[in-house]
């Protein structure tokens, strides 16, 4: 596949972006990656890059974005931290992604068994980790089952993913009211903000309408 230049990046649109994310997960479950030259990516984009696309994602190692989503040098914008929330510095890097370099879908991707996620159910308190685990309970207290406190925690894996599910919708919902640039872009019809999650047992992405 070509690296992405301005003239092919100009011609996408959100949908487009979205189909090559989606068609390129389904290459990555069939174990058939499409043909790059690499290091020609690299030459070809010494000069600029045009990525179609911006993810936040979660720094967990079995989450590789530009792997699983099939796609090559300059084609995604990449954000991560873990338990993908936004703040400041993050909101700035997308807003960079989409109103400066013209990127056309954000995506906001969690994943199951998430270790952040699972942290902040069991309310660890542990050095600069507790600061960022507050950034993912409301997540927690927005997901209302089960109410037994015995089991809403990290040995519950179905409420960990529900929170982990919750936590992209949260993540979402604080892009828009926290950036007006985004706002404004995807009211335009310039850009598309949705979600995600990346299953760690079959290395599937589902994407949330």
């Amino acid at each position: 596949m070509k690296t992405q230049t301005k003239e092919t990046q100009s011609k996408m649109t959100p949908q487009m972006s979205l189909t090559y994310l989606q068609e390129g997960n389904q290459r990555f479950l069939k174990s058939s990656k499409a043909e790059r030259d690499l290091l020609g990516q690299v030459k070809d984009t010494k000069e600029g890059q045009y990525p179609f696309a911006a993810v936040l994602s979660c720094i967990d190692s079995r989450v590789p974005v530009e792997i699983v989503f099939d796609q090559g040098i300059g084609d995604l914008f990449s954000a991560r931290v873990a338990g993908n929330f936004v703040n400041e510095d993050i909101l700035g890097s997308i807003e960079y992604a989409c109103k400066v370099a013209g990127s056309n879908l954000v995506v906001v991707l969690g994943h199951t068994s998430c270790g952040a996620v699972k942290g902040a159910c069991d309310d660890v308190k542990l050095g600069n980790i507790t600061g960022l685990l507050s950034k993912i309970k409301p997540a927690v207290e927005a997901v209302k089952e089960p109410n037994e406190v015995s089991l809403r925690n990290s040995s519950n894996i179905e409420f960990v993913n529900n929170v982990s599910k919750q936590n992209v919708i949260l993540t979402i919902e604080n892009m828009r009211n926290g950036s007006e640039v985004l706002k404004e872009l995807e009211t335009s019809g310039d850009i598309q903000i949705i979600g995600a999650m990346y299953h760690v047992d079959s290395g599937e992405v589902e994407f949330y309408k």
